[in-house]
Order: structure tokens, then sequence, then C-alpha cells
């Protein structure tokens, strides 16, 4: 999958002409502020994890890190990350474009408390070179998220 799968995915909801591509990386919080001219913090990072054998995805603020209590008090496992090959494989993005929209099937997604605070976001579009910016509504719109969850630290 790439930027064009979440291009056709995005056209669902009128969104594909805000997809914007950079000629530098935006594969990291840093470079995608950087390229966006933003706060790192307004970068909407996609992590991925596997809980019972499934993907699992979590939206979160940029300068948010994930609080391994929180997240086994939530999930009732210890947070564990995709490799490379597995986020490509079982979600459908490579690293570094990794984002809610136009993932596999049995992808879950779940939005973190540290989005709330800002109007707009931009997460990543499907490759290590894209961004859209949206309001928070049309996150949960487009994500299909299975709910909000509190599994961060670090961005109060």
């Amino acid at each position: 999958m790439s930027i064009e799968t979440v291009r056709e995915y995005l056209k669902t909801y009128q969104l594909e002409d805000r997809i914007r591509e950079f000629e530098v990386s935006s594969a990291t919080v840093e470079l995608a502020a950087q390229a966006l001219g933003c706060e790192p913090c307004r970068i909407a990072k996609t992590l991925s994890f596997l809980i019972e054998d499934a993907p699992v995805l979590i939206v979160a603020a940029g300068d948010a890190k994930i609080d391994n209590a929180k997240y086994k008090a939530r999930f009732s496992c210890k947070a564990k990350m995709l490799s490379p090959d597995q986020a490509l494989e079982l979600v459908g993005h490579a690293v570094g474009g990794v984002c809610p929209f136009g993932v596999k099937e049995g992808v879950t997604v779940y939005l973190d408390e540290s989005l709330k605070r800002f109007e707009t976001i931009f997460p990543a579009c499907g490759s290590s070179n894209s961004a859209i910016e949206l309001t928070i509504p049309e996150l949960e719109s487009c994500s299909n998220p299975s709910g909000w969850v509190d599994v961060c630290k670090n961005w109060e």
C-alpha cells in the first residue's frame, strides 16, 4: 500500500486533494515538522503494536511517548511494537508512512488523548514524504477508530 492507496481511501471523505507531498522526507516527527513548518507536537504519529497477534495502531501527538503502565492497564499486555517488516505486512504501510488510512483488514485504530489539545494535526499519508492537515473531528471520521485511549505521557 502507498500514498496512492491512501489517496483513493480519502476520496471517500473528499479529502484526497488536501494530501501534501514533499521533496524531503517526513518520516519522523522532526522531519515532518520541518517539512510542514509546524511544531513537532502537532504531528500525529501512528505507532504500530501487536496485541494477541493482531495489529493495533495508536495515533498520538508528536511529543507524546507511550506510557508502559497506562498501556498495560488499557490493553492488558506489554507494549510490543511491530518491526518494520511486520508493519508493512500487517498494516500495509512502511514505517515512516504508517497512518490510520487505507490499512489492511483486521487493523484496529485508536486515537490517543494527547491529540485533543489541537485544533488541527498532521498525520502521514502512506509514504515517507506526505501528510494531511485534519481537524480532530475529521481524523475521527476518516480513521474509523475503535475509540480514544490515554496511553501516553510527556505531553501535558
